[in-house]
């Protein structure tokens, strides 16, 4: 009797190739994988093989693509169907990723017998973050100086050529390697996913990140600059033992969940298959913005022996207003953002004008910036300037307005006349600023004031201490008389 054998499905996948070259590539590992081999049984029932080819367009459907990743690490039982698989890791742990070659024969032949450049990061899932990831990061490396975000156990690690870990770049590591030789790397993550979230009651919910990975080949300059394929999945990561406790944490809670609602979840997976994404955008920042610079200079300006008329007494020139404005480029913005001492946004405002900048509102520099940088931001858009303490007006008695008075006294006309006062804005609140701001007013050494005093009740003379100037009021307005020191050739000054 002749037997006709039929294939299951599963040997009908195997011999379309796909898992032909898979199981190929897994070929002399043995036992050395340990517990974190797997079934081809449970890779074929990953989602990116079910659920998600619903979301491919058709004539992806059967797509196979170069490579294929591998993170040996469970996925989270609590992830709903047709969402993105979960993956809880412990901080510091070492985790292999398998790196397959999953070419059907003939495909990209050019890097036959050639090395490949992979690049892994671990960046932010929420868009929120990946707007200030400049920032986040730079603030983990103060909290945690010398520290790294990622790291490749080489020791453990198989394959990998040339590893490198950037010093600038906590959160990125690369390496070569051969796709026709077994590859596997073993990395770790060392922050964990409640360093980023902001601080309110205790017990936040850690933040997602994502494993990413970016694979090139070779260009004719011996650049690894063509890519080839990148792929990544969303983890969280915890204290040391915390993922385990979070994973039968999870598990607990399905079990107890009824039969149709657990229909709605995905299974726990012993691997995670990272998914086909975009690549990596290659950022490049400004540098040859100047960098922030302080004017020690001083101005000063006399007030001559007239009513204080803007013929006789030329005021200062205005400091240079490093205000924002809204016909700047987005290369001017980028500049202004330099200057004013706010680099860390340089990537995420980098498409923005002048006009944009200035278009935003307190709350919406705040979200994006956090609160202490985006208030900061928002003052220095506005040109806000920090309110002084005591501002007082001051305007000097002259030998004119004596003349004025005595006109007016003997009933002769009085033309119309105006006086020009000057601002004296003071943060110490202390004679000494005082006399020193006076001093620059009248354009002399401080050490030719001896004394100031303020004309109290009778017209008496009241010598100025640091508890009158703290108790004047704000914008009071006086006029100041001089006389001659008796003893040398300094001068007292009356505020009237």
């Amino acid at each position: 009797m002749a037997w006709a054998l039929k294939l299951p499905l599963a040997d009908e996948v195997i011999e379309s190739g796909l898992v032909q070259d898979f199981d190929a590539s897994l070929s002399g590992i043995g036992q050395e994988l340990g517990a974190g081999a797997y079934s081809m049984s449970d890779v074929l029932a990953l989602p990116i093989f079910k659920q998600e080819e619903s979301s491919l367009p058709p004539e992806n459907e059967n797509k196979i693509l170069p490579f294929q990743y591998v993170l040996c690490a469970a996925t989270s039982p609590a992830v709903k169907l047709h969402d993105e698989t979960l993956t809880y890791l412990n901080q510091g742990q070492s985790y292999e990723i398998r790196m397959l070659d999953n070419r059907k024969i003939g495909e990209l032949p050019e890097i036959n017998g050639k090395l490949v450049k992979s690049i892994f990061r671990v960046v932010f899932h929420d868009r929120r973050l990946q707007y200030t990831e400049h920032q986040q990061l730079e603030g983990w490396r103060w909290n945690r100086p010398g520290d790294r975000i990622l790291d490749i156990d080489i020791p453990m690690s198989v394959g990998i050529i040339d590893p490198r870990a950037n010093p600038t770049q906590l959160n990125t590591v690369e390496f070569l390697w051969d796709p026709s030789k077994r590859t596997s790397v073993f990395i770790q993550v060392h922050c964990i996913s409640t360093e980023f979230t902001m601080r309110k009651h205790g017990g936040e919910k850690g933040v997602p990140f994502r494993v990413q990975i970016d694979t090139f080949k070779e260009n004719e300059n011996g650049e690894y600059t063509e890519h080839l394929h990148s792929a990544s999945c969303q983890i969280k990561v915890f204290k040391p033992k915390g993922a385990d406790r979070k994973q039968k944490t999870d598990r607990e809670k399905m079990e107890k969940r009824t039969p149709h609602e657990k229909e709605k979840y995905q299974p726990s997976y012993e691997t995670t298959i990272l998914t086909e994404c975009s690549p990596w955008p290659e950022i490049t920042y400004v540098n040859n913005a100047p960098s922030p610079g302080f004017n020690s200079s001083h101005s000063s300006f006399s007030i001559g022996e007239g009513n204080g008329s803007p013929n006789h007494q030329p005021e200062p020139p205005p400091p240079i207003a490093d205000n924002l404005l809204p016909t700047s480029t987005p290369q001017e913005a980028q500049q202004w953002l330099h200057r004013n001492r706010f680099s860390t946004f340089s990537r995420l405002f980098r498409n923005f004008s002048g006009a944009d900048l200035l278009k935003l509102t307190r709350e919406d520099v705040i979200q994006i910036c956090g609160p202490a940088d985006g208030i900061r931001l928002f003052n220095a858009l506005k040109g806000r300037m920090v309110r002084p303490r005591l501002t007082i007006y001051v305007c000097q008695e002259s030998q004119q307005l004596r003349d004025l008075q005595q006109k007016h006294e003997d009933g002769d006309t009085v033309t119309s006349t105006f006086f020009v006062y000057h601002a004296i804005y003071l943060e110490e609140l202390t004679a000494v600023e005082l006399t020193e701001k006076l001093a620059q007013l009248f354009s002399i050494s401080s050490q030719q004031i001896s004394q100031i005093y303020k004309q109290g009740p009778t017209g008496i003379h009241v010598l100025i201490s640091d508890e009158m100037i703290q108790n004047f009021q704000d914008e009071s307005c006086f006029v100041l008389d001089t006389m001659k020191a008796e003893t040398n050739d300094s001068y007292h000054i009356i505020l009237k």
